[in-house]
């Protein structure tokens, strides 16, 4: 299941991210989404997990958690409309 993590710090990273969800069992991948004209982070990254209970149980465990000084959100990323 593909999660959608919002309002994330901007100096957090993909392996912070990816050990944060971790704890609820195997992320198949993480990634943060990056500015392309600055390298900055834009806030937001996506987390992939195989067994849709563990991704359930991080998106009812991190949803309004603070990390880094930012109230996080997740919740199931929807497909993007093409």
């Amino acid at each position: 299941m593909k999660l959608l993590v919002r309002n994330l710090d901007r100096s957090t990273t993909e392996q912070e991210l990816g050990k944060l969800f971790q704890e609820f069992g195997a992320v198949q991948y993480c990634t943060i989404t990056m500015d392309s004209s600055t390298g900055l982070s834009k806030g937001f990254g996506f987390v992939e997990m195989p067994k849709v209970g563990d991704a359930k149980a991080a998106m009812k465990n991190l949803n309004n958690k603070t990390v880094d000084g930012h109230k996080i959100r997740v919740k199931k990323a929807e497909p993007k409309d093409r």
